[in-house]
């Protein structure tokens, strides 16, 4: 028997990331929606996640957020599916989706506010600076078609979302590792079918507030 999954989003959030994994994955979940200023907040959803924050799941009664703590935890616990790394491949798999939940987030989040280090402050910070933090995931996507080289991994999940939603927002360059990348991973079915789930519930929560 499958056992039950839950999976708490808004279309409008990173939720987006866990969908495609969920997709992915292909096994079957319910969709719980959450509005941002009602629902989110409410102590129903905070007994989940007491951040009042999206995506979460819950699996078998065990409760997930973070978005890369997702994903893994997803390919870990549904191995049919392929996704977890072989043992060739682990270094690159956790090096690399780590480095774009960690540095990669902390450096665009912060020039996003405004704020870069100082060169003399670059030590304190986990990614020393934007620049460096983005050519070195760049120079590593140049050399491999994916994260853990020719085959596709949930770490490219996240890391392929992070460069789709940089790029498209300009949180991230254009640079043409990137660009490259990203159409390899855009293209996978079940990369469009999340993203056609997700725009229809948009739509349908847009023309609701119309």
């Amino acid at each position: 028997m499958t056992e039950a999954l839950t999976f708490y989003t808004n279309p409008m959030s990173r939720g987006q990331i866990v969908r495609w994994m969920l997709e992915e994955v292909g096994e079957p979940y319910e969709t719980q929606l959450l509005d941002y200023a009602s629902s989110m907040k409410a102590a129903p959803y905070l007994a989940v996640n007491p951040m009042g924050k999206v995506p979460a799941i819950v699996h078998d009664g065990k409760i997930v957020t973070e978005c890369a703590a997702i994903i893994a935890y997803l390919a870990d616990v549904f191995p049919a599916a392929g996704l977890g790394p072989r043992d060739g491949e682990k270094a690159d798999y956790y090096r690399w989706m780590f480095f774009a939940s960690g540095p990669i987030e902390q450096a665009v989040t912060n020039k996003a506010a405004g704020f870069e280090p100082s060169e003399e402050r670059g030590r304190m910070f986990g990614y020393g600076n934007y620049d460096l933090a983005v050519k070195t995931l760049a120079d590593h996507l140049s050399a491999t078609p994916y994260v853990c080289g020719d085959r596709f991994t949930a770490a490219d999940v996240y890391v392929g979302s992070t460069v789709l939603w940089g790029t498209q927002f300009g949180t991230l360059p254009s640079l043409d590792p990137f660009l490259a990348y990203g159409e390899r991973v855009s293209g996978r079915d079940a990369y469009q079918r999340g993203k056609e789930i997700d725009g229809k519930l948009i739509a349908e929560m847009q023309a609701a507030t119309a």
